[in-house]
């Protein structure tokens, strides 16, 4: 990735024709969300409380919607990494590539099977 290139927070799509900084009304091209938000910030942390790692911030409610917070700086959000396992979701629950009704049960076994020693 270069310095300025990020993914989108919501789909995921490369956000290089978008100009950094990302201003309160930048979009992503792609499905239009706001990107100067939480969710796409390098302190955005789920876990803390106010779900900011920067103490100096202000509280933003809705983690998703464009704010005006000083301390925003973008990251290629964590989400970004969940489609590797998608394939093998989508198999267990009836995506695309679902396996036939009757495989779904050795699907769960494989998945849950103790691991070999030795």
């Amino acid at each position: 990735m270069n310095p300025g290139e990020f993914d989108c927070w919501r789909c995921g799509a490369n956000l290089k024709v978008v100009p950094v900084p990302y201003g309160r009304r930048a979009e992503c091209p792609a499905c239009r969300a706001e990107l100067h938000v939480c969710r796409m910030c390098r302190h955005y942390a789920p876990g803390k409380a106010r779900q900011c790692m920067e103490p100096m911030a202000e509280e933003v409610k809705d983690k998703t919607r464009a704010n005006f917070c000083d301390w925003f700086q973008p990251v290629r959000p964590a989400t970004a990494a969940m489609p590797a396992g998608r394939g093998e979701l989508d198999a267990l629950f009836g995506g695309a590539d679902a396996p036939a009704a009757g495989d779904t049960r050795q699907v769960l076994e494989d998945l849950f099977k103790p691991p070999r020693t030795g």
